[in-house]
């Protein structure tokens, strides 16, 4: 398969821009079990995988359950660029996947929500990994999945942690970095907008 190629993207923050829903689904459980957590806690959290947050943090399932409700409700929006790219990559013979540390049943409600489910030929979540990011796992799976070698393989991604795990499973990477923060990615950028229209193939050109 040496023509195939593939973006493995993450979800919150690269695809969706989905902080503020979390934060609401947070702050609204916590003060349930009469907890209050602060703007900062959560943001430092913001991208983990829920058992590394849950031992400090109560009511898990509670707060992934009216995250839902909202996404269903109001709606989630693409990230700047997401769809233009998502359609291009498509037309241009592109495998898509997602490689994300969300359970699956919030990445089957995004993707309802922006009609794309037609758009990914996998869907890597929480349940099925061991490990979360830094840790290669979720995209070599992935990876797998779509049937592409890990050096045919794009991750776009907003997180240091995710950018790690690209490089330890030896495949490219574009990071999105809306703040500023610094990314060691291949590809660095304030915005998905601002790739030039052969970024990918350039990439692993």
């Amino acid at each position: 398969m040496n023509g195939s190629k593939a973006v493995l993207w993450d979800m919150d923050g690269t695809l969706v821009n989905s902080e503020e829903l979390h934060w609401i689904s947070w702050r609204k459980t916590m003060a349930m079990e009469y907890v209050v957590i602060t703007r900062e806690q959560f943001l430092s959290t913001f991208g983990q995988r829920n058992d590394s947050i849950v031992p400090a943090w109560l009511g898990c399932a509670a707060k992934e359950e009216l995250y839902r409700h909202l996404v269903r409700r109001v709606g989630v929006a693409p990230e700047p660029g997401v769809a233009t790219w998502l359609d291009r990559l498509q037309k241009h013979g592109w495998q898509q996947a997602i490689a994300s540390a969300a359970p699956r049943a919030n990445i089957d409600a995004v993707l309802e929500a922006l009609s794309a489910e037609h758009v990914f030929q996998s869907i890597v979540s929480a349940e099925d990994v061991h490990r979360g990011k830094p840790d290669p796992e979720v995209y070599l799976l992935a990876a797998s999945r779509v049937g592409v070698p890990a050096e045919r393989c794009i991750v776009v991604e907003d997180a240091s942690a995710g950018i790690e795990g690209a490089r330890l499973a030896g495949m490219r990477s574009i990071g999105v970095s809306h703040n500023g923060k610094d990314l060691h990615a291949d590809v660095v950028v304030k915005s998905l907008e601002q790739l030039e229209p052969d970024a990918f193939d350039r990439l692993l050109s």
